[in-house]
């Protein structure tokens, strides 16, 4: 079994498709079809059902990728690590971050990790939870940090937990609605909301939040997965932003934003680090682990 084996094998599992994978890899489609074939003659078993539209892995295929992408992610990593210390003496962590740990969690837990290992770079890498996902699967990532995300996702997934986190309503300073007394759910019907978008990780907590009020639907809203916008459009308006508290608090704690009080009940949702289970982690990304829980000490106290 070569390394050409591997490689055709987990292009075409990513992509469903021979022809794709020959165009991602820049060899001819017979190429790949007899590399395929060649593997699943070492290996005695079908890995792929082949349809019309495209190819599907077997329950043999299934196994077999995981342990692939193991091999391939070990390789990746074993370059990457040898080019690095080559260049400039170091190596690289690279960590997934949702964006309730991008703001609160992960300054100052870069900061304290270049104390500790000077020579390592960090690549921090945001994005929605299932591309995240989807890459730590992929070997890209060493380790992701962010909330629990759902249970299928999390097959051959290992989630460490940190400290929960609830939602906030947030408003900018000097907002009507903060001379209130008591803050009415149904005023979100009198302005506009900033909501999670759906493939966000938040977002099933919000709807059932919503629900419970009989909110399923608001007159005017606004989906967004930036928190740049969420922050902009939230201090220029009266709009009311729904948010992980995480990805606001530095804006509450400096009083670029205010926070109405608004009871979030059961939206608090877990916090924690998101590994592979059958990758053992480097020595820095070890270091880098045990920062996060020594900084997300400080958040739960």
């Amino acid at each position: 079994m070569k390394f050409r084996h591997f490689r055709c094998f987990a292009e075409v599992a990513r992509l469903g498709s021979v022809n794709r994978a020959a165009a991602s890899l820049a060899i001819t489609q017979p190429a790949v079809s007899k590399t395929l074939r060649e593997l699943e003659d070492i290996l005695e078993v079908p890995l792929f059902e082949r349809t019309r539209r495209g190819v599907h892995l077997t329950e043999q295929g299934i196994v077999f990728r995981r342990h692939a992408d193991a091999v391939l992610n070990a390789l990746r990593r074993g370059l990457e690590s040898v080019d690095a210390l080559r260049a400039a003496g170091g190596g690289f962590v690279t960590v997934g971050v949702l964006p309730t740990v991008a703001a609160r969690l992960m300054p100052e837990t870069v900061r304290r990790f270049g104390e500790l290992q000077p020579a390592q770079t960090v690549r921090v890498i945001s994005g929605t939870n299932p591309v995240l996902i989807d890459r730590l699967r992929q070997g890209e990532l060493d380790m992701l940090v962010g909330r629990l995300s759902n249970p299928e996702r999390m097959a051959g997934l290992n989630f460490e937990y940190l400290y929960s986190e609830r939602l906030s309503f947030v408003v900018r300073p000097g907002h009507p609605l903060l001379a209130a007394p008591a803050f009415d759910l149904d005023r979100l019907r009198d302005h506009v909301v900033i909501l999670p978008t759906p493939e966000m990780i938040i977002r099933p907590a919000v709807e059932r939040l919503l629900a419970q009020h009989g909110l399923e639907t608001l007159p005017r809203s606004v989906e967004s997965v930036s928190n740049a916008f969420g922050r902009t459009f939230t201090r220029a308006t009266d709009a009311i932003w729904i948010i992980s508290h995480g990805v606001v608090a530095t804006d509450l704690e400096e009083g670029a934003l205010a926070e109405l009080a608004v009871d979030t009940g059961d939206s608090q949702g877990p916090v924690g680090l998101t590994t592979r289970i059958d990758t053992v982690p480097t020595a820095a990304a070890q270091v880098f682990m045990d920062t996060v829980r020594a900084v997300a000490e400080r958040v739960r106290g």
